[in-house]
């Protein structure tokens, strides 16, 4: 961080280009800051602190936008996209008119930029108490869930509501369906108008009560956003939160969260923590109740803050948390479930790398063991290794012992398990590169003036040069995917699994408390892309990530799992590649793996069994709208479990296990590692096939070096 400072801190210096023209007067249709219901409006330490992100952002920023009219479109978008996510306030006039006025706006006229971003807050702030209150008074008229007509939960591309009418009529399906999900759930006719009248009540009060650091947060979050997915400004309560989740110190369930729309969706389970461990929560769910113990009143949070939610989940170690969950956004099941977890602190020791050996069958009979390694995250302890002490903790320190100890019990092949690694330490990533490739280039990292720098390490014998394996999956992402293509460019293994996320940026988050805007005390941080990774090839991991070897089924799709399908992502692009010593020429071998992969699997009942049940999972996802009619509900929520009972079934009796008689008794752990097991056949042949063909795909290169 201090390093950051003295790179950036010139920036004030040389005086600040952007925010600093005089605002343009208001479009028709859209108040005056002046205008503003509550008196909020931008003033000094809002303008200055604007100019600073701003100017942080376009001097120091890695790409960004084409041009300033693509920056001004993605920062509009960008904006209501972060205000009215789910587009049940804003009316089309309201849009347009912003859209126009930011229209005629560029980057350098950034004190207009502000008034009408706060401009447009007012307006919101008065559609919210419009149809908050028009909600509330269609909670005194009852409810009927006879009618028909369905609800559509994804309306992040829907069209804005062309009048206040067709507001009314999308707020009444939102009532019925808010109603009819707690009317599922058992919740008696009183409690449903009370839970939902706190949630109106909650929603109106947090948009109408909204202060200068809520608006500047959003307003600064949608520019920086603007300018790629990964770079977002923080405020001190949110800086705060994020420094307590990246120590991994912090009692709770071990969960990272955000806001989409009103709900809390969780984004990241953290490896070894309560929730992930407990295996009843997943990535895309959201979090809609909170209760403190097991007799503690079950809290509705729609519609809270943030900060508010995390100090409810919070609370000491050992103590129960309950939480209300519904599935993923956009998800046709739509019946909250309650989960109960026991709090506790998420640290290195609990996402450290694991061994296990898995004896399977190759294609001539012999019997062959696979060694796999399974590493959560890529974790440093960098404050004990700052400090001097000679036995640290890290992944690289970890691998080592444990591939050690897995060459004396005796193994034919290695697999390691990267799925679910979202990344960590770069430096662990390339040191365990080094591990398996004899050192080199694991990664070439572009900075924002185009200037490229070689990462890895010093050159030497690999400690483990047999048959090699990375499992991959969509969730597997940066330092994951460095390691990954690494080895797979070296010519060292090959790379089985799902195509990764995609995400080839590096971020820093820079401090602004050292730029003295006036007025603030503390004044948050600013996350900002400032290089790109690239592959010794000279290709990027941005976008296209790294494409598997074998392919193995998955349950998410590219559209809408990755980096693909986040907003403003950066472009994949290529710079000039590295002579790197390739190991093994691997094209004729991955070819025959493939195929002796494909035919095995057309004849394990349990892999196609496994395939059929996330097939039918995404489908379901896919379907978007629910019934407003709850006989029509029931029956489909009733046919969407059968169909995955049957199937989950299906994949029991493929392993001589005996049926559960409801899905609700379903439990993925309960089942062998399909995909494990499936790569750890097809290591079992890759160590059979290498050992058949010897020198003959070993390279020049390495013929030379050995």
């Amino acid at each position: 961080m201090a390093r950051s400072h003295l790179l950036l801190t010139p920036v004030l210096a040389l005086g600040l280009a952007l925010f600093s023209t005089a605002p343009l007067p208001g479009s028709p249709g859209i108040p005056t800051a002046a205008a503003g219901e509550n008196g909020v409006v931008p003033g000094q330490t809002e303008f200055e602190k604007a100019r600073v992100v701003a100017d942080l952002l376009q001097r120091y920023h890695y790409g960004g936008p084409e041009s300033d009219e693509k920056l001004m479109e993605q920062a509009t978008e960008t904006y209501l996209k972060q205000l009215d996510h789910g587009r049940f306030f804003l009316l089309e006039e309201d849009v347009e008119a912003f859209r126009e006025r930011m229209g005629e706006l560029g980057p350098g006229q950034g004190d207009a930029i502000l008034e009408a971003a706060y401009d447009l807050h007012a307006r919101y702030r008065e559609r919210v108490a419009e149809q908050t209150q028009f909600a509330l008074g269609l909670l005194e008229e009852g409810f009927d869930f006879d009618g028909d007509g369905r609800f559509e939960q994804d309306r992040s591309e829907a069209d804005w509501a062309a009048d206040r009418d067709a507001l009314d009529d999308l707020w009444r399906q939102r009532v019925t369906h808010d109603a009819l999900t707690l009317e599922l759930a058992e919740r008696r006719t009183e409690e449903i108008r009370e839970n939902l009248e706190r949630r109106y009540n909650t929603l109106r009060d947090r948009a109408v009560d909204a202060d200068n650091e809520d608006i500047m947060d959003q307003f600064l979050s949608a520019w920086a956003g603007a300018y790629d997915p990964h770079s977002t400004f923080l405020s001190p309560q949110r800086s705060e939160e994020f420094d307590m989740q990246m120590s991994l110190q912090l009692e709770g369930i071990g969960a990272k969260l955000t806001m989409d729309q009103d709900f809390t969706e969780i984004v990241e389970l953290i490896p070894g923590g309560p929730a992930e461990q407990s295996g009843e929560l997943r990535e895309g769910e959201r979090i809609i109740g909170v209760a403190d113990g097991d007799d503690g009143e079950m809290k509705d949070v729609v519609g809270w803050r943030l900060d508010e939610i995390v100090d409810m989940i919070r609370g000491p170690k050992e103590s129960v948390v309950r939480l209300n969950v519904l599935p993923p956004a956009g998800a046709s099941e739509s019946s909250p479930r309650e989960v109960r977890l026991v709090r506790n602190k998420v640290d290195l020791e609990d996402q450290a790398a694991r061994k296990e050996v898995i004896e399977k069958t190759d294609a001539q009979g012999e019997e062959q063991r696979v060694g796999v390694i399974t590493i959560p995250k890529f974790y440093r302890d960098f404050e004990a290794a700052h400090s001097g002490q000679d036995d640290f903790r890290s992944t690289t320190r970890d691998v080592q012992r444990l591939l050690g100890e897995l060459l004396e019990e005796g193994i034919d092949g290695l697999l390691i398990d990267l799925r679910g690694n979202s990344g960590g330490a770069l430096r662990e990533a390339t040191a365990l590169t080094a591990m398996f490739t004899g050192g080199g280039p694991a990664v070439q990292v572009r900075d924002a003036r185009g200037h490229p720098e070689q990462v890895g390490e010093s050159r030497g014998e690999p400690a483990y040069d047999g048959p090699l394996g990375v499992l991959v999956d969509r969730r597997s992402a940066s330092a994951s995917e460095i390691f990954a293509a690494a080895i797979k460019d070296y010519g060292r293994g090959i790379v089985l699994g799902d195509q990764t996320f995609g995400k080839g940026t590096v971020q820093q988050m820079i401090g602004l408390d050292n730029y003295a805007i006036p007025g603030e005390e503390r004044s948050g941080q600013l996350k900002l892309t400032l290089a790109q990774f690239y592959r010794v090839t000279g290709e990027s991991t941005q976008l296209e990530g790294v494409k598997p070897d074998i392919h193995l089924p998955s349950e998410f799709s590219h559209e809408e799992f990755g980096e693909r399908a986040t907003r403003n992502p950066l472009p994949a692009t290529e710079i000039t590649g590295l002579d790197v010593t390739v190991h093994f020429e691997l094209e004729t071998i991955i070819d025959e793996l493939a195929r002796r992969h494909q035919t095995r699997m057309d004849q394990t009942e349990t892999f196609r069994a496994l395939e059929r049940e996330l097939e039918a999972k995404r489908e379901i996802r896919e379907d978007t709208s629910v019934a407003l009619n709850k006989a029509t509900r029931q029956e489909e929520q009733k046919v969407r479990e059968e169909r995955l009972l049957e199937l989950h079934n299906e994949r029991r009796k493929a392993h001589g296990k005996e049926p559960v008689e409801r899905y609700a008794d379903v439990d993925a752990d309960e089942l062998p590692d399909a995909l494990l097991n499936a790569s750890a056949a097809i290591i079992a042949d890759f160590a059979q096939l290498l050992r058949e063909a010897g020198d003959e795909v070993l390279t020049a290169e390495a013929r030379e070096e050995d």
